[in-house]
């Protein structure tokens, strides 16, 4: 089997996780029963009129189902220093991607032409990409790193830091901790990889939950944090030699 139909395959699971559809959905579709639907997914067999029915069940044509697939680039890992002063410069341009990059619905928070407007300019940017019928495909990692002492974290530690950390953190599944401890070179890039780890798992159940319907979910935010690092009052009682 090609490595082109292996990847169209792929690319037309990931958008039916993407929009919260099933292989029930499919079978609806294709007016095949449940289980003929997972075997042609196993055999990645699909005939080119199958393919036109996922397709429109997708809201593509199947040129732009294949167009989907063929420029199913690596996202992009990070941004530019001119793409996050652009993004924070608007407070409005900053949610539109915020929503685009995880899936979350923007009809209820501003006006479609509002909407439409900054999807262009993220299409400009390279952040996303604007496809027929306002759809976009994203173009970065909705979890993109941060440039150290950028734009974005500037404005993380401004706007949203604070009033993150006030809490109160007391909700059941809400959760405050903190650890010190004295570490070597290897254990301390040893823990931050795990941190790493950590930070993808939410990636990975974030895209789990984009099919729940709204009010099954809600909104999280997570800290990870980790440098060197010593108390002032410790340092100031080190140095007093008390």
């Amino acid at each position: 089997m090609s490595a082109e139909i292996i990847q169209l395959v792929a690319t037309v699971k990931r958008q039916l996780k993407a929009q919260g559809l099933t292989y029930r959905d499919v079978a609806r579709a294709l007016k095949l029963s449940e289980a003929s639907v997972k075997r042609v997914f196993a055999s990645e067999r699909f005939t080119v009129a199958r393919l036109a029915q996922v397709a429109r069940l997708l809201g593509f044509t199947l040129a732009e189902l294949l167009r989907e697939s063929a420029v199913a680039l690596p996202p992009l890992e990070a941004l530019s220093l001119e793409q996050e002063e652009q993004l924070v410069s608007d407070d409005r341009l900053l949610l539109v991607a915020v929503c685009s990059l995880n899936h979350w619905s923007l009809a209820d928070i501003l006006p479609k032409a509002d909407v439409v407007r900054r999807l262009r300019v993220l299409d400009r940017m390279g952040l996303v990409e604007l496809l027929p019928g306002d759809r976009i495909r994203r173009r970065a990692k909705r979890d993109f790193d941060w440039l150290p002492d950028g734009p974005i974290r500037g404005f993380f530690e401004k706007e949203g830091l604070v009033d993150f950390l006030k809490g109160p953190f007391t909700p059941p599944g809400d959760s405050l901790d903190f650890a010190h401890g004295m570490l070597t070179d290897a254990a301390q890039a040893e823990l931050k990889l795990e941190l790493r780890r950590l930070r993808g798992k939410l990636v990975s159940l974030h895209e789990q939950s984009v099919a729940a319907p709204l009010d099954a979910k809600h909104g999280v935010g997570l800290i990870l944090a980790l440098r060197r690092w010593e108390p002032a009052a410790f340092r100031r009682l080190r140095r007093a030699g008390v």
